[in-house]
């Protein structure tokens, strides 16, 4: 059978591919962009670059006047920060320590059998047009659970797929679309909401401090976002991604797709009741008045609160238990020796990636220190206002410098906390609705995080593709995940702009 011809985009894709594959290896990327970062804070330093604006004060809780200026890093104090900030750079970057946690658990679930079991059962179970869908439809809602999708759910997308006969690179990109790409709209209200709400707030109160909008403001925006990310996402993996990936030649091993064994079948009851002991006990910890993990102040459980804040502890735990539970009930596992063998293993095979994470933190917080994403965001603000445009076209307007900054800015509250009062009261003086303001930043906050090296999940996704194809790398992703950013970039947005001229309620209140 002869191969069909690849269209335009496919072989454009290939190209990215390519030369994405060529350049250097991660590590030294940011290497140079380190020492880009630190000769560009000296030019813009000796300018004497600087923006004026009203910025949101965490430690105040209230929005003040700031003005902000280049810093150069060779200066003598920029000299002392590069030098004396390393071991606390890299400590303070929660990715390491969320990526660590989670594989503890997940490392004995993997390794005991457990999570290849599951993937069997699930393609058993769920009927075989709607396997795409079911994983990025839970993959979408996973940010209840704050980054645990990265973790959990991107290697069983590519697990599933790879054990019904299918690409496992278009599951694991199905997954991390998903994930990464709608992060910020959810069919339930998650914490992120909470602070996204409490940060808009206090920029609609530098125009208007009778008006406020609450947890709910973009509720049926984000149900009507999910539904069609869902069906977008799945498609583009079936119709754009599979086509141009093919047939899998790799030599991963695919597991039997029929019929567990009794032992295996033994393992998922014992795996079963692991959980419900693990459920229970996290639940005694939270449920009761005065339990440890409410919220010492409030009582509150979600929100800000002890249990949301250890969501990835909680995951963690139930993993470890299911998986050891599965590992004696299936005879994979014959004591905690091998338990903490799994443990090593999964750690272990995290070096690279924590090498990799450790340049990051430092070309971040090098970035960061520089101040030169503030006064990006300022600058294209103020160009946004000389620009004249209608409501429409500011909200679209907004959604593009959104797209452009989270290639620079990828923490979602932490770009709020520098946009909100910035652009809230810029556009609510130009006749845009704050709840307006709030869901377009959903739109422009999350596609680009799939193709932005500086995701801090980016690298560990390019380690997960290395298992089903060894000479995957930086481009590999990138083409992977390209036709998902534009489509998403353009239908998403055009969706907005629909809902905005239909005049839809946003959400509740």
């Amino acid at each position: 059978m002869t191969e069909a011809p690849k269209t335009s985009m496919q072989k454009i894709l290939d190209v990215v591919e390519r030369v994405g594959n060529r350049v250097p290896h991660p590590v030294m990327i940011f290497v140079y962009l380190i020492a880009l970062v630190i000769l560009l804070s000296q030019v813009l330093y000796m300018f004497g670059v600087g923006v004026s604006y009203q910025a949101y004060n965490p430690a105040s809780g209230e929005i003040e006047p700031a003005r902000t200026v280049a810093r150069s890093l060779l200066t003598t104090d920029g000299i002392r920060f590069m030098f004396t900030g390393v071991v606390q750079n890299f400590m303070s970057f929660n990715a390491v320590g969320v990526i660590i946690v989670a594989m503890v658990g997940v490392g004995v679930a993997e390794e005991a059998g457990l999570v290849k079991a599951l993937i069997r059962k699930l393609v058993v179970v769920a009927p075989p047009g709607a396997l795409t869908y079911i994983l990025v439809f839970v993959g979408i809602i996973s940010s209840i659970a704050a980054d645990a999708g990265y973790l959990v759910l991107i290697p069983l997308a590519a697990a599933a797929f790879v054990s019904v006969g299918r690409h496992p690179l278009a599951g694991l990109a199905a997954a991390f679309a998903a994930v990464a790409s709608a992060f910020l709209v959810n069919v339930m209200i998650v914490p992120t909401d909470g602070i996204l709400t409490e940060i808009t707030n206090d920029a609609i109160h530098l125009v208007n401090p009778n008006l406020s909008i609450d947890l709910a403001a973009n509720v049926w925006f984000s149900i009507g976002s999910v539904v069609l990310l869902t069906f977008v996402i799945a498609i583009i993996t079936e119709k754009v991604i599979e086509p141009r990936l093919g047939a899998y030649t790799g030599d991963y091993v695919v597991e039997g797709q029929t019929g567990l064994s009794d032992d295996e079948g033994r393992g998922l009851r014992y795996a079963f009741w692991g959980m419900l002991a693990s459920f229970a006990f996290i639940l005694a910890l939270t449920l009761p008045p005065g339990a440890p993990l409410r919220n010492p102040d409030t009582g509150t459980i979600i929100g800000n609160s002890p249990f949301m804040n250890s969501l990835i502890v909680s995951i963690a735990l139930v993993f470890l238990v299911c998986g050891a539970a599965y590992g004696i009930g299936a005879r994979t596992m014959k004591g905690t020796n091998d338990v903490i063998a799994a443990m090593q293993k999964s750690i272990g095979a995290l070096s690279g990636l924590i090498l990799l994470l450790l340049v990051i933190s430092q070309f971040i917080a090098f970035f960061n220190y520089t101040n030169m994403a503030t006064l990006a965001a300022v600058s294209l603000a103020e160009i946004l206002q000389r620009a004249n445009l209608d409501a429409l076209w500011l909200i679209i307007g907004f959604v593009v410098v959104t797209f452009l900054l989270d290639l620079i800015i990828t923490g979602a509250i932490a770009k709020w906390a520098i946009f909100a009062p910035i652009f809230v009261p810029l556009l609510m003086q130009l006749g845009v609705a704050p709840e307006a303001v709030l869901a377009a930043y959903r739109v422009g906050d999350s596609p680009i995080n799939s193709i932005t090296p500086l995701n801090a999940y980016f690298a560990m996704i390019v380690t997960f593709a290395i298992k089903y194809q060894k000479d995957a790398g930086i481009g590999t992703v990138i083409a992977l995940m390209l036709p998902y950013v534009v489509v998403m970039c353009v239908v998403w947005t055009a969706f907005l702009a629909a809902w905005h001229l239909l005049g839809l309620p946003w959400g509740i209140g």
